[in-house]
């Protein structure tokens, strides 16, 4: 989290690490926590957990340095993240789609709308260009914009359009070619990131 510039999040966030896992829960073990809480909390204040791998073979370079978020994670044989079995595509940071402002942004993945959320924008993410489900939609209809930033690549593009082209009130926006939000923050800051929604 420290080296993609979000470690002033993580404990809003409650992001954790799978340091012993439990019966049943070996195949996470090692790996970054990433919960999804509900925003009345309470005892069933998480909804579910994904978890992501942090394998130092899978996302640091030869001299330790973290790849991340300027370079390309070697992730070989799995996936970056893996759910829970069973589980179903959600929208994350539900949170956000409950405060006062009349602004809100959509990224593809946890990381970025914890950059946006970092740089004091409301945000929720979804798990990939193909996790988008129909009974997202009504959750932003009262908004005045919706801003769906897109992974600066083919398919994060794609996805962003399509999810404009159902939702009268969203704006695609692409911070950079290859960049993602939270690639896009760490080089060129947060300021520069709401600027690339008129913030």
């Amino acid at each position: 989290m420290k080296a993609r510039g979000l470690a002033g999040v993580a404990d809003r966030f409650r992001i954790g690490f799978v340091g012993s896992a439990l019966t049943g829960h070996e195949q996470y073990a090692g790996m970054l926590v990433i919960p999804y809480l509900r925003p009345a909390g309470g005892e069933h204040g998480v909804a579910t957990v994904r978890c992501r791998c942090i394998a130092d073979e899978c996302v640091k370079d030869e001299a330790g340095r973290y790849l991340a978020p300027l370079q390309k994670e070697r992730h070989q044989g799995h996936g970056k993240y893996r759910s829970l079995p069973g589980d179903v595509p959600r929208l994350y940071n539900t949170m956000a789609l409950i405060g006062s402002s009349p602004n809100v942004v959509v990224t593809e993945g946890e990381m970025d709308a914890m950059t946006w959320e970092a740089a004091g924008v409301p945000a929720v993410g979804y798990q990939g260009t193909s996790a988008w489900r129909a009974h997202f939609d009504p959750a932003f209809m009262g908004f005045r914009h919706v801003y769906h930033v897109a992974d600066g690549d083919e398919p994060g593009i794609a996805a962003a359009e399509k999810r404009a082209a159902e939702m009268p009130n969203a704006k695609v926006i692409i911070p950079a070619p290859r960049h993602d939000s939270n690639s896009f923050a760490y080089e060129y800051g947060f300021d520069v990131l709401r600027e690339r929604i008129g913030l």
